[in-house]
């Protein structure tokens, strides 16, 4: 490997943990005026003269539609690959997010590699961590076209698009679900009239926000969050290579059967 070949490696790497970070502590700051706005909130109603609790609930639960094949406990991840591949990578992903983009570019052609030869399979949970950061709802309209996308079994290749054609998270151009559209125009078949009507009518935005509040609960704090057959391989003292991720997985499935097809 030359020279440059390894800075180049090393500088994505850096610039990975770099977005990481900063999105960690955009969460953290966030979170923070939350709960002071929600501590502010509690004194004035006690300070008020009586205190009036609604009969109704505050939103309902309804039903949310899952994708079609979404997975996992109650129907949260978007799976990609052989179901028979004996390893499973856990992705946590936002498409506004910077730090997806950089993980996508350092390790695209690794995972769809191992997936291809039927090594590992994916499960995709979509949040909108940004959205709730930054404001906007870029975040959660690329995710429920990307839902609709797997409904019409072309979601690995819209998955790709949208990360190839990610603006700056600042500028939120996700929002415009006319964008989102002229971006399916790359992915050949995929903009139908069913596609078109299900980015429009946001059909899986209670899935997607189903999704991201089982992030919350989850323990993990920023995206994106990778596991390997349940284990968090990535982050905070963490380092991750495609090279370290083939040998990891190469070690998890050893002695298990590769599915041929």
């Amino acid at each position: 490997m030359s020279d440059k070949n390894s800075e180049g490696k090393r500088s994505a790497r850096e610039r990975l943990q770099a977005e990481r970070e900063r999105e960690k502590a955009r969460g953290k700051r966030k979170r923070a005026l939350v709960v002071a706005g929600g501590i502010i909130a509690v004194l004035a109603i006690a300070a008020a003269v009586g205190i009036v609790v609604s009969n109704t609930k505050s939103g309902t639960s309804g039903t949310v539609t899952p994708p079609k094949g979404a997975v996992g406990k109650n129907s949260l991840a978007i799976p990609v690959g052989r179901n028979g591949a004996p390893s499973t990578l856990t992705v946590y992903e936002d498409f506004r997010c910077p730090a997806c983009d950089a993980f996508e570019k350092s390790f695209r052609d690794t995972v769809h590699g191992l997936m291809d030869s039927g090594q590992l399979k994916g499960e995709y949970h979509l949040v909108r961590l940004i959205d709730g950061n930054t404001g906007g709802t870029g975040s959660l309209n690329a995710a429920n076209a990307a839902a609709c996308a797997q409904d019409a079994g072309k979601f690995r290749e819209y998955h790709d698009v949208l990360y190839d054609n990610q603006p700056d998270e600042r500028e939120d151009k996700f929002a415009d679900k006319n964008y989102l559209l002229q971006l399916a125009d790359k992915v050949p078949g995929l903009k139908t009239p069913a596609f078109t009507s299900c980015v429009h009518d946001g059909t899986y935005n209670g899935w997607v926000d189903k999704s991201n509040a089982d992030f919350n609960s989850s323990g993990f704090s920023s995206t994106p969050t990778i596991l390997l057959n349940g284990k968090s391989i990535f982050g905070e003292n963490q380092p991750l290579t495609p090279d370290i991720l083939k040998s990891d997985v190469a070690a998890a499935n050893k002695g298990k059967p590769i599915p041929s097809s």
